[in-house]
């Protein structure tokens, strides 16, 4: 289905997009809208990502949370190479007032905060850390190498891995921020971004990422380990932002 997109469609006041208060999620709902009054009709194809950003004057990250979230609720389903489909409601769906966007943080949200805040983490571990903090690290390095093709155990050591570096920091406040964004990364709208697009070749670059972290930590090279910490985060960013699969 055609539509212009020179003009950028903004948030009614009452829109039920209003509800949520990111934006990512104003988004999905307002997108739920459309398909519950037929613009988007089912069994078609959703306009592309660009199309989306264009349209609505947002960015290509914020769209893609948004394509997500419709697809743990069933609204839309993606088909890599092919594109995104508009899907029946559910039975039980009254129009737009089914539709509940989820809290929390969007993944690209988190992953750009833990950018900015695991990156300096980093750069302090490397100048406070102690030959045990040092141990600690490399014990949940060399645990991720060994769970390589166990997404669960290697995700369970990735995090511990980043703990660890907090600790090292011999500051708790700084120890609970990173534990509070990892903790956002047991929601579902991360484990959806996480199937489309975690694969073990990721897996194996965050493993090359960490290494060059911990060597910096070696090396007590404070700007070292901030660059390879902001570098490993950007990856993760990267992927994710990449072609649907």
């Amino acid at each position: 289905m055609a539509f212009a997109t020179s003009t950028p469609i903004a948030l009614a006041a009452n829109d039920p997009a209003d509800s949520g208060d990111r934006s990512y999620q104003k988004l999905a709902a307002r997108i739920a809208v459309l398909i519950a009054d037929g613009e988007f009709q089912v069994g078609a194809r959703l306009p592309s990502e660009r199309a989306l950003a264009e349209r609505f004057d947002v960015s290509r990250t914020l769209v893609r949370e948004a394509i997500i979230v419709l697809e743990i609720q069933g609204r839309v389903e993606v088909r890599g190479g092919s594109g995104i489909y508009v899907c029946a409601a559910p039975a039980s769906a009254e129009r737009s007032t089914a539709f509940k966007p989820p809290a929390g943080p969007g993944p690209f949200e988190l992953l750009r905060a833990r950018c900015l805040i695991e990156s300096e983490i980093a750069s302090v571990a490397a100048e406070s850390r102690k030959d045990s903090d040092l141990d600690r690290i490399f014990a949940a390095l060399a645990a991720m190498r060994e769970h390589m093709h166990d997404k669960a155990a290697n995700e369970a050591a990735d995090r511990l891995f980043h703990l660890r570096i907090a600790e090292a920091t011999g500051n708790s406040v700084l120890l609970q921020m990173v534990t509070a964004l990892w903790d956002h990364t047991k929601a579902p709208i991360w484990s959806q971004m996480e199937a489309h697009f975690h694969s073990t070749e990721l897996r194996q670059a965050s493993q090359d990422d960490h290494q060059r972290v911990f060597t910096a930590l070696l090396e007590r090279n404070a700007e070292g380990a901030r660059a390879a910490m902001r570098a490993h985060i950007e990856r993760v960013i990267g992927e994710f932002a990449q072609a649907w699969r």
